[in-house]
């Protein structure tokens, strides 16, 4: 565990706490609360004793049968039997499950850079090594570069699409030659999909489990806490080969015993919502985006940003010689404006810094962006 990174978050939270004032552009969640339909559930919770008791290790089957249908609906996944669902605390969860499922002591997993930091030190919890790949100069996924770190050992490739900590959409075409790929070499792709509803400009997101030919070779991954606010009640669930599915069930029966039930029932009512209720506030964070961005336009002698058209992340290339843990920390308590660094996300060449605008409504983020672009200035010119 001393080889593990330690989690970044609760590193720069004690920083902002300490800094009264700060704005955070730093932990990814959303500015709005739960659907209405969940929170009435939780008094359906309430009015059966049973449900303070254990229920079962998969999940509760009117849950099952709501994820069933959305997966159909909007991510053309067939539920074929080749292929089963299982709810777990959280997409975390889900990846921690698929992780241990599928590999021994020493197995490897390609992850792309920069990576999502908790995928990382999961794979490094399990007795794992995780192989970076480099993306491109945009972000996007080198389908060659993957290939070419293919080993033996190798259990499983990784994708996140909608991206953190970048924001990037991967395009079809990549996804599914990734897809093949994994196919082709007898590995698995993890594909995590929690931002499967936030995307702008047009920008569609795919599920790669609706390829031809994929339920064998494909874990998928998805959360309810961003697209229905309820980050806190832990709930997500994942679709895995039917072939892994006795081993996801020992290892969430150690670990969880079930999901939570309470959090079960928040799940049916936001699935009875549905994604309207995300996309309702979606123009709320768009606009917010738009905000961001068109704010950032000042510091283009300073740094670089790649195209994004997902989730609620921006990921900048910072031009100083500066350790970007020093930079975020001098942005925090100089100029209270939290951001996160990008070495935590495997990005160690160069000063990278993720910020998210998810969770500020449009006042706040105006007031957090001048800090940022009027703070990250007077740092980066005193130092020329």
């Amino acid at each position: 565990m001393q080889g593990v990174q330690s989690p970044i978050i609760p590193i720069v939270g004690e920083w902002i706490r300490t800094t009264p004032g700060t704005i955070s552009l730093g932990q990814g969640v959303v500015y709005y609360s739960p659907p209405p339909e969940a929170i009435e559930q939780i008094s359906q919770f309430l009015a059966q004793p049973n449900n303070h008791r254990y229920q079962g290790v998969r999940g509760m089957p009117p849950l099952l049968d709501a994820i069933e249908k959305k997966l159909v609906a909007e991510n053309g996944i067939e539920m074929n039997g080749d292929n089963a669902i299982v709810v777990t605390g959280g997409s975390n969860m889900a990846f921690m499950n698929g992780v241990l499922a599928i590999t021994q002591p020493g197995d490897e997993i390609i992850l792309s850079v920069p990576y999502y930091f908790n995928h990382e030190m999961a794979i490094a919890i399990a007795g794992c090594r995780s192989i970076l790949v480099p993306t491109d100069e945009n972000y996007q996924l080198r389908p060659q570069a993957i290939a070419d770190a293919i080993t033996p050992k190798t259990k499983a490739v990784v994708t996140i699409s909608p991206n953190n900590p970048t924001g990037v959409v991967y395009p079809e075409a990549l996804l599914a030659a990734v897809n093949q790929l994994c196919r082709d070499r007898g590995i698995y792709h993890i594909t995590d999909e929690a931002y499967e509803y936030f995307t702008y400009n047009n920008a569609r997101h795919i599920s790669p489990a609706s390829f031809p030919h994929s339920s064998n070779h494909t874990i998928s991954l998805f959360s309810l806490s961003k697209a229905y606010g309820f980050a806190s009640w832990r709930i997500g669930y994942m679709v895995v080969p039917q072939h892994l599915l006795d081993a996801v069930k020992k290892i969430q029966d150690t670990i969880l015993i079930c999901p939570p039930v309470i959090s079960q029932y928040a799940a049916i009512g936001a699935l009875q919502a549905g994604k309207a209720y995300c996309k309702e506030h979606l123009g709320a964070i768009a606009s917010v985006r738009e905000q961001v961005l068109n704010s950032l336009q000042p510091l283009k002698e300073y740094c670089t940003l790649a195209p994004t058209d997902g989730a609620f992340y921006l990921f900048l290339k910072i031009y100083t010689p500066l350790d970007p843990l020093k930079l975020v920390e001098r942005l925090i308590c100089e100029h209270r404006v939290a951001v996160i660094p990008g070495t935590t996300f495997g990005q160690t060449q160069g000063c990278y810094l993720r910020l998210a605008y998810g969770a500020l409504q449009k006042e706040t983020a105006a007031e957090g962006i001048e800090r940022f672009v009027r703070g990250l200035t007077e740092i980066l010119s005193n130092l020329s």
